[in-house]
């Protein structure tokens, strides 16, 4: 039997809704343009006289931008300054703010643990995550040197050389 155009026509328009079905696999796979940075582990490391806390701050992408899918390395909070420092320098981005300085946290002679208490490093811990996926989740940010050195490099060379990553 021949066809007639009007019949072609119609089938075709029939054959597209017929999609496969989405299997759960697809349901759960990661979507296209997918960034997760999570902040935890905080750890407070004594060298002497000096103490610091710092975090391991985990990524998750599959944004062709980032060279390395899933990375990990420990920041402290100075690193951050540092970030949104370089940030503020070299982009035209609004830099959202970092969690508190928490200065009268670090006034001597404190019945408390001060910055190194548990309820002060977990605020400062959800509070820095915030920080940093707001920045990272920028389209300008995310071609910046430093964010990719912050979130990629096991250290942190702040003698480098800024400039855009395409």
């Amino acid at each position: 039997a021949i066809m007639s155009d009007s019949e072609d026509r119609s089938d075709i328009g029939t054959h597209r809704l017929n999609t496969p079905k989405q299997t759960l696999e697809d349901a759960y796979a990661e979507p296209d343009n997918c960034l997760e940075i999570d902040v935890v582990n905080p750890e407070t490391h004594d060298l002497g006289k000096k103490r610091f806390t710092d975090y391991e701050v985990k990524m998750k992408t599959n944004l062709p931008i980032f060279k390395i899918r899933e990375t990990s390395v420990r920041r402290r909070y100075s690193d951050f300054e540092w970030l949104k420092a370089e940030l503020e320098r070299t982009s035209k981005i609004v830099v959202p703010p970092l969690p508190g300085k928490a200065l009268k946290r670090q006034l001597p002679f404190r019945s408390d643990d001060g910055i190194y208490e548990e309820g002060f490093i977990e605020e400062r811990r959800s509070g820095l995550e915030g920080f940093i996926n707001k920045i990272a989740g920028h389209p300008l940010a995310q071609n910046e040197k430093c964010l990719h050195m912050f979130l990629c490099d096991p250290i942190l060379d702040k003698k480098y050389v800024p400039g855009k990553i395409r």
